[in-house]
């Protein structure tokens, strides 16, 4: 993602991808994240949107005085930000996978929302959609492949994109980067 830029001591910790299910838990656990690594690092940033979290996250981050990432959800960020705007605007019908979501939608969403043990909601969960779109990080056939297979068992039309990491790759650089004299991040 930043290969060439010279860029160093860049350290990167996860929640699991799984409470974007339970986006209630995601505030307390990135507080805690940033309390275990504050006497490590001169400088956190998180690169996370809101991910459902109804503001919550900001506010943590507000009271820790960390910043983030602009944006609701990785789908944002990962596109740019006017791009995801156009097509959610023209189409608001999208569910979007992304690399990580491809390779992990049976668990995720299949047995993350019960869908393997309830099948008869698929439709009250996606009845509403009308295609799935693959944000694609990178440029790899066997996870095209899983996207489009995802679609199918949604029943959903699909269409791929290759968005690469998008914004996310210029905040973690302009963050990463040192500001001139008297120049402001």
């Amino acid at each position: 993602m930043i290969e060439g830029q010279g860029l160093r001591d860049i350290a990167i910790t996860c929640l699991p991808a799984g409470w974007h299910n339970t986006p209630a838990r995601i505030p307390e656990a990135v507080r805690a994240k940033i309390r275990d690594n504050r006497s490590r690092y001169d400088r956190i940033l998180v690169a996370y949107g809101d991910c459902g979290t109804g503001g919550l996250l900001d506010n943590v981050l507000r009271e820790e005085g960390v910043e983030r990432i602009a944006g609701p959800h990785c789908y944002q960020f990962f596109m740019g930000t006017a791009e995801f705007q156009a097509l959610a605007d023209a189409e608001p019908g999208c569910f979007f996978l992304t690399d990580y979501l491809a390779r992990h939608f049976e668990r995720l969403i299949i047995e993350g929302l019960g869908l393997d043990r309830h099948p008869e909601l698929r439709d009250d969960y996606f009845g509403n959609y009308t295609k799935v779109v693959y944000l694609a990080q990178t440029e790899d056939p066997a996870l095209q492949a899983l996207a489009r297979k995802a679609a199918d068992r949604l029943g959903l039309a699909y269409e791929y994109r290759f968005t690469a990491y998008g914004e996310l790759t210029q905040f973690i650089v302009q963050a990463a980067t040192p500001n001139p004299a008297g120049a402001k991040a």
